[in-house]
């Protein structure tokens, strides 16, 4: 078997349109090192954010063959307990893709929302087409949607897009075109 490195596990699990280049996440951990991470072990990778109230995980990778042990759990775990909102990205559940239904079923188990107020379509600039992801998070103090997509929003700005132009050789969409946020669909 051959051994691949984290970005070749990410890649081959996540679609293109969902994937940072190599290039970015690099530049991430080497110059936004202080908040962006990257935890890897045999059987998982896992890249997020970590600020002074917030956590966003960008990617989640179990590999198959260590799938349903607990790894992914453990990785969620750790996060919960810093006590702080835990965010993330997924594909919306598509009733013919079982993976994004256990995915979703995963998330769900350990307590994760689906934040109904937060829509978050962007143009990939690998495709150019539009890709609709939905907002899950988990938080220890029933934390306000509002708030969720203000952490989202900082995200994209200072993640996501971070020198996008030098690194793709365009710009992504301004956030607002991006994310929006509509408090009448937001679950009280």
């Amino acid at each position: 078997m051959t051994h691949l490195n984290w970005y070749e596990k990410l890649s081959q699990y996540f679609p293109v349109e969902e994937m940072k280049s190599k290039e970015h996440m690099d530049l991430l951990l080497k110059e936004k090192g202080d908040v962006y991470h990257k935890d890897e072990g045999p059987y998982h990778v896992v890249m997020y954010v970590e600020t002074e109230d917030f956590i966003f995980i960008d990617y989640l990778f179990v590999s198959k063959e260590a799938r349903g042990k607990g790894i992914g759990q453990k990785v969620i775990d750790q996060f919960k307990e810093k006590q702080k909102p835990v965010i993330l990205e997924v594909e919306p559940l598509d009733y013919d893709d079982s993976d994004s239904q256990k995915r979703m079923r995963f998330y769900e188990r350990h307590g994760f929302k689906h934040a109904a107020s937060i829509g978050y379509t962007r143009r990939s600039l690998a495709t150019q087409e539009e890709n609709t992801l939905e907002i899950l998070y988990w938080s220890p103090e029933n934390e306000s949607e509002e708030s969720i997509y203000q952490k989202m929003k900082h995200t994209y700005k200072n993640i996501h897009t971070y020198k996008d132009k030098e690194l793709y050789g365009q710009s992504y969409q301004k956030v607002d075109e991006v994310l929006s946020y509509d408090s009448e669909k937001e679950e009280v």
